[in-house]
């Protein structure tokens, strides 16, 4: 139901989750075959970030048996919607789970740059009342939220009782690398003011930065596993297509600083 909290879906302590996001079935399969916990399932990632997949494409993803978590945003652009597009958005939300997916990634905004809680609140309920237990990510809308001036505690508490699980979030930076403080601290605030709220660090992730998002207590790391081309690290334009190997590499890097800090967890008791 929107609204409820539940605790259930963050992850214990020294638990970092992967989630790689890709646009169809050979991407879900590399996504399994790596370890990643979920993807999340757009179209056109490389033209617009990410817009909704089609429901032949959905059906494909969620015959595989990774859970999939499916993008909701009818065009590129910002995130404020008018009312035919928020309906757009809510059916699109119920069919993708319909579909088979355990969950749906959204983001709205009001004019003012803030999230459009009785929007989500919306979008949340009729999701929920499809499927009970989908999980709701509020995607990358929240950095816009934060370049727009609002509270990051505050927004991570209106979202939590709107009945959002996860936010995917740079630190509202144009990449985690310069958001990187900004996620420590909403990994601290959120334990406080969103404690059944995940934060997930996406945008801009290397496989070089994984250890520093691990440090900072992130819930879990969103890639796409594409290669930048035309620049130094951070930069330059990403490809369409995932590289395999990277994918491995990330995955493997989370793994690693996974055990290490349940190691060192454990050592500790």
């Amino acid at each position: 139901m929107a609204g409820t909290l539940s605790s259930r879906r963050v992850p214990r302590a020294g638990t970092v989750q992967l989630e790689l996001a890709v646009e169809n079935a050979g991407g879900v399969r590399l996504a399994a075959a790596v370890g990643a916990a979920r993807v999340e399932l757009c179209a056109a990632l490389a033209e617009t970030e990410g817009i909704t997949p089609s429901i032949g494409t959905i059906g494909q993803a969620c015959g595989l048996g990774l859970p999939v978590h499916v993008l909701v945003r009818p065009r590129p652009g910002d995130f404020s919607y008018s009312p035919e597009e928020l309906d757009v958005i809510e059916h699109d939300a119920t069919a993708a789970l319909a579909a088979g997916a355990a969950g749906v990634v959204v983001g709205v905004l009001s004019p003012d740059g803030s999230p459009d809680i009785p929007a989500i609140r919306r979008i949340v309920a009729a999701a929920r009342a499809v499927k009970p237990e989908a999980e709701i990510t509020f995607h990358r809308a929240f950095d816009a939220a934060l370049a727009a001036g609002a509270d990051p505690a505050e927004v991570l508490s209106l979202l939590e009782h709107a009945g959002v699980d996860r936010v995917l979030t740079s630190g509202g930076g144009p990449d985690c690398a310069a958001g990187l403080e900004m996620l420590g601290r909403l990994v601290q605030q959120g334990r406080h003011s969103a404690p059944s709220v995940q934060i997930m660090a996406g945008g801009g992730v290397t496989l070089a930065l994984v250890p520093s998002l691990l440090e900072a207590g992130v819930h879990a790391v969103h890639t796409s596993a594409r290669p930048r081309h035309g620049g130094a690290a951070g930069g330059g334009d990403r490809s369409g297509a995932a590289d395999p190997a990277l994918a491995a590499h990330i995955a493997a890097a989370v793994s690693i600083d996974d055990s290490t800090e349940q190691r060192t967890l454990n050592h500790g008791r």
